[in-house]
């Protein structure tokens, strides 16, 4: 029997409705544990999740059984479940409807585990819609801005 062999590095983002309440800093180690391991139970593996308030940039590899859509799917709808039993404050928590996927190259998983590393610092100086835009042009994604930053 052939078998099927791959490594497929992603990076994904998403970020929360603009109605939802954004994301206690006392929570993100938290949520990151949680989200990584949503990763890992899709047969995917975690590399690196890190937050701010606002938004999930996530890195692991793709596993041969699983779809990206589907993988994203469980990421934020138990995630989304799972954050509102932390705290009344989030009992209308929701993420955006859509998401960003990259696929990276295993030469630059270390520089994009960094980034994600220092996302707190990083948006004190760049707004996340920059820096989402900076990636839908580095990746040549045609968007339409008025959909990519509606919910």
């Amino acid at each position: 029997m052939a078998q099927s062999l791959s490594k497929i590095y992603l990076h994904i983002i998403f970020h929360v409705k603009t109605t939802s309440p954004k994301i206690d800093e006392c929570h993100w180690e938290r949520m990151h544990s949680y989200i990584g391991q949503l990763i890992n139970s899709t047969d995917c593996q975690t590399i690196r999740v890190g937050e701010v308030e606002d938004h999930i940039h996530a890195v692991c590899i793709l596993s041969r059984n699983e779809n990206i859509s589907h993988l994203v799917e469980e990421m934020k709808r138990n995630s989304s479940r799972w954050i509102k039993t932390l705290d009344t404050k989030y009992n209308s928590f929701a993420w955006q409807g859509g998401y960003a996927v990259f696929s990276i190259s295993q030469s630059i998983v270390d520089r994009t585990v960094e980034y994600v590393n220092r996302q707190k610092e990083h948006h004190t100086k760049v707004s996340f819609h920059d820096e989402y835009v900076k990636f839908l042009n580095l990746y040549n994604i045609n968007y339409n801005e008025e959909y990519v930053f509606s919910d």
